[in-house]
């Protein structure tokens, strides 16, 4: 939650608060997912919290990590799984490193949803104006409806995809941080360099957005 002590002026000071925070967050992820990549221990390290783990029978209950486009690209690259044990997400949380970085993601796709006062809703108010109502109702629709198809699984349906505490966060985007962001005073465009960093910040949204981050799979 960030407080400022005076309106902020201008869509371009606005921009500046709104991109600054996820781009760096991003970096700071991106960092600490490459390190817990190819810092990798070896299988005695989940034998030593699982000792049947490559033993153990199908079925049961697990807590399964759903992956993003991002955290996907950087397992494929910097892993061998002919060479060395990669941690399914089933299992990734017990890898520090690799936990933090998946969290960094999500923390960073969840802001940059443009809607309101998160960092996304600025960026979007900055670089679109008033269209950015349209922006932020079709936001919060599809974010709706990614949450209620979180539930199909419950009603019979083998579609893992979505996730029902999507729902919340709805909520509180409806209730507390509500859909329109507030105008500033001056509502002068923003230059072309800082357009280029706003596209930059949606593509960070794209790999970084996991709609199903945890499921429970039986």
């Amino acid at each position: 939650v960030i407080k400022t002590q005076t309106p902020v002026p201008t869509r371009r000071a606005m921009f500046d608060i709104g991109a600054a925070g996820p781009i760096a967050g991003f970096i700071a992820s991106l960092m600490v997912l490459v390190y817990g990549f190819t810092h990798l221990p070896g299988k005695e390290f989940i034998l030593a919290i699982h000792p049947d783990y490559f033993m153990q029978p199908a079925g049961g209950l697990e807590l399964r990590f759903g992956t993003s486009i991002m955290y996907e690209a950087l397992s494929l690259l910097l892993t061998n799984p002919a060479s060395e044990f990669v941690p399914p997400m089933s299992e990734m949380y017990h890898y520090p490193f690799l936990c933090t970085g998946w969290f960094g993601l999500f923390i960073t796709a969840m802001n940059l949803f443009p809607i309101g006062q998160l960092d996304g809703g600025h960026v979007a108010y900055a670089m679109f104006g008033h269209a950015h109502k349209t922006i932020a109702r079709t936001a919060f629709g599809l974010l709706v409806a990614i949450g209620l198809m979180g539930f199909l699984p419950a009603i019979g349906f083998e579609i893992h995809f979505g996730w029902t505490g999507w729902l919340f966060w709805a909520a509180v985007l409806f209730f507390v941080i509500k859909l329109n962001h507030p105008p500033v005073a001056d509502e002068e465009p923003l230059d072309h360099m800082r357009m280029r960093v706003g596209w930059l910040t949606w593509c960070i949204f794209a790999v970084s957005f996991a709609p199903s981050p945890f499921s429970i799979l039986f």
